[in-house]
């Protein structure tokens, strides 16, 4: 069964977006294709910083992250070849939509003082990536449970040429970015 938003997504941003844009194929319309989730951990902290921040974003996922680590030595850092310095998780179909439902419906107004992202986050190429800082906005987390904050970047990619479709894309999906 697909998601709530993938049906918003085929029946109402697709119409609204060929018609708005004048697209002549419904593939030149752009579509979200992956989100990833990266939470960076310092090197420096204790043995179970990596494994903390894996398991909690397995529980805000739904899916095993997988372990990134350090290609060089860099002596300024006090990083050695191979040391864990964070985890990450990409999202693709259902399991994407699922999460980006969650976000925007649950875990985005959890922020204090929330007032909508920032539209100027965009690379240029019609990706989207903003950072939160603590994993408690996500009502998957468990206050008593979490021992140390961690905050985490997401990626929103899209198939958008530039970043003014993008930011349409995001906007009809129900995005919350702020007025300004």
């Amino acid at each position: 069964m697909k998601s709530r938003l993938y049906k918003k997504y085929t029946d109402e941003v697709v119409p609204a977006l060929k018609a708005k844009h004048n697209f002549k194929n419904i593939h030149q319309v752009p579509k979200l294709t992956k989100i990833v989730v990266n939470m960076g951990v310092s090197a420096s902290n204790e043995k179970g910083a990596i494994d903390d921040a894996s398991k909690d974003l397995t529980m805000i996922t739904g899916r095993k992250p997988v372990i990134s680590k350090s290609k060089k030595d860099v002596a300024s850092f006090k990083l050695r070849k191979n040391q864990s310095i964070g985890c990450r998780v990409t999202l693709r179909g259902d399991a994407m939509f699922e999460f980006f439902d969650r976000l925007v419906a649950a875990s985005l107004p959890r922020i204090r003082d929330f007032r909508g992202l920032s539209p100027r986050k965009f690379d240029g190429r019609g990706n989207y990536t903003f950072g939160v800082s603590d994993q408690t906005i996500f009502p998957e987390i468990e206050l008593d449970k979490i021992k140390r904050v961690q905050g985490m970047d997401i990626t929103m990619v899209t198939t958008a040429p530039n970043d003014a479709l993008a930011l349409d894309l995001l906007k009809q999906m129900g995005f919350p970015f702020s007025e300004k």
